[in-house]
């Protein structure tokens, strides 16, 4: 009965909806690309996006294109390693042991969930105009939106806990989500993934980090309930 009372409250309550609804939203995008009725749409958007002729590119001028790529290698795997590194790192120097290893294990996870859902979808990438970034693995869902939103919104909840003020808490969830959000139009820019890809890859990022968040809210709920019942029977 206790196990049921603590994740029905109400901020695990809440999480776990938003989990299950962000997971629902990955499901119905990827029902509409296995059924192709994505690809019109995902093509339609992408033709907009690249200029033809003698040569053929993404849409903008040279500045905005590098800009493209300096954004989306925020959401490299290289980049979001050395990011969950550096923090871990100063999560167990400052003994909060717990954190740290949810945040490896929730990145680690996630990055192999990413891996095997593209090993299970294999949709090819888009080729309407050359892809402006490398890539070697299959289209759907998007990995750098995917983790990208898995390591962003984690790491600024994270933050969020820390600082005092409300409006601290909103700016700093704010930075994560327009963060997240940035990578992913990148890629879709750049050429490198349909539209329906970063979509799923938002959806699976947030609802993995969300699980990972409720997760983490019933621990820190039990060993709440725990000290409260240590001091009592101290009394």
């Amino acid at each position: 009965m206790r196990f049921l009372e603590a994740w029905l409250e109400p901020r695990i309550l809440a999480i776990v909806v938003a989990a299950t609804s962000a997971l629902w939203a990955f499901i119905e995008v990827a029902e509409e690309v296995v059924e192709g009725q994505a690809h019109a749409v995902d093509s339609a958007i992408l033709a907009m996006l690249g200029v033809t002729g003698e040569i053929v590119a993404p849409l903008g001028p040279p500045w905005l294109q590098a800009a493209a790529r300096d954004i989306t290698a925020l959401g490299s795997f290289t980049v979001l390693g050395l990011v969950v590194l550096a923090v871990s790192v100063f999560l167990v120097l400052a003994r909060k042991l717990r954190t740290a290893a949810f945040v490896v294990v929730a990145t680690v996870s996630g990055a192999l969930a990413s891996s095997l859902l593209k090993h299970l979808f294999s949709r090819p990438r888009p080729h309407l105009f050359p892809h402006g970034d490398y890539v070697v693995s299959a289209s759907f869902p998007s990995g750098h939106a995917m983790i990208s939103a898995l390591v962003y919104l984690t790491l600024g909840a994270l933050l969020a806990r820390i600082v005092p003020r409300r409006r601290l808490k909103l700016y700093v969830m704010m930075i994560a989500l327009t963060l997240t959000l940035l990578i992913g139009i990148s890629r879709v820019y750049l050429g490198v993934h349909w539209p329906t890809d970063v979509l799923a890859g938002w959806a699976a990022g947030a609802g993995w980090a969300l699980l990972w968040w409720g997760l983490a809210e019933r621990v820190g709920s039990r060993d709440r309930q725990s000290e409260r019942s240590v001091n009592q029977h101290g009394r």
